[in-house]
């Protein structure tokens, strides 16, 4: 079944790229068509007027005006960039499935994915602006310099912490400190990374709250990544006990505590340490167990279920 839906997917993205070529021919002879038009109409005009006087004061006036800009908006134009931006959006979550369907059946690849995915969003919408752009309103030059005339200043001092959140995207994704799926601590934030774009990555806590933190300050802060693209991380389950207790006995209850977990991980190591700490000035003993789970997602439950337990056998034990 899941291999008809690949070719399914695979058929309809086919046939979306096919009509939208057929579609930008259609655009580039309705939009030059009007564009002939125009040209005969504004001939035909200029060969009627009456021929103005050639006044120096007129002709400095003509030279330093703007260019007109109406004749590059027009129905036709706006209806096929509204067609491209569609065509864009279905083709690229169409892609996506495709890829996410294929990460699935090839869990070896799926760290492969999630890091080139937003390398083809890039690259897909810089297409279809540049189809657009280029192909459907044909700017001409002193358009173009007289637009980022206008507007580059106020773009330069609007624009810093945008260039800066976007250099920092293409740092993540070139550099990989992390990818989706990793569990990272940057900052005040701790959790799992659900999304790096290139403005800034999301990040859903343990609270199951989504943050959203700007891809500058990720990369200005140190970065701890849990699991580092890997199913199975490192968790640390820590218990306060007395301090007089018997540190051997509560090592070994603890660590047949934890193989017995469904959420452990038996081929890494499993470690019992002690710390010394005080508590409203009063000597505790601090027991942390590390462990592995098989699974990010078991973090919190194998820390819960750790200090349950452990503690439960040890007041059986008579311990406490």
């Amino acid at each position: 079944m899941k291999t008809r839906k690949i070719i399914g997917y695979n058929l309809l993205f086919f046939i979306c790229i096919s009509f939208s070529s057929l579609l930008h021919g259609q655009a580039a002879n309705t939009i030059t068509t009007t564009d002939s038009s125009q040209l005969i109409t504004d001939t035909l005009a200029s060969q009627t007027a009456l021929p103005p006087v050639a006044e120096r004061g007129n002709l400095a006036q003509e030279l330093t005006q703007a260019p007109d800009v109406s004749g590059l908006i027009s129905f036709p134009k706006i209806f096929w960039s509204v067609v491209f931006l569609l065509l864009g959006y279905f083709s690229l979550k169409i892609l996506t499935g495709i890829l996410n369907l294929y990460a699935e059946r090839k869990p070896r690849h799926k760290s492969l994915v999630r890091r080139v995915l937003p390398m083809i969003k890039i690259l897909v919408w810089s297409m279809v602006v540049y189809i657009i752009v280029s192909g459907i309103f044909s700017p001409p030059k002193e358009t173009v310099l007289a637009f980022f005339a206008s507007i580059g200043v106020a773009i330069g001092f609007a624009s810093q912490d945008l260039l800066k959140n976007l250099f920092g995207g293409l740092m993540i994704l070139f550099d990989k400190p992390f990818q989706i799926g990793d569990r990272i601590e940057t900052g005040k934030y701790y959790g799992e990374v659900v999304e790096i774009g290139i403005r800034s990555t999301r990040i859903v806590t343990p609270g199951d709250n989504i943050v959203s933190v700007p891809n500058s300050e990720i990369m200005n802060q140190s970065i701890s990544n849990t699991n580092s693209g890997l199913n199975n991380c490192l968790v640390s389950a820590d218990i306060y006990l007395p301090h007089l207790i018997d540190t051997q006995r509560v090592r070994q209850i603890a660590i047949e505590v934890a193989q017995i977990s469904k959420y452990v991980y038996l081929n890494k190591p499993i470690a019992v340490i002690f710390f010394s700490e005080k508590t409203n000035k009063e000597p505790v003993l601090k027991m942390r167990l590390n462990a592995y789970v098989m699974n990010v997602g078991y973090e919190f439950l194998f820390k819960s279920e750790m200090t349950e337990l452990v503690l439960r056998e040890l007041k059986n034990e008579g311990l406490m």
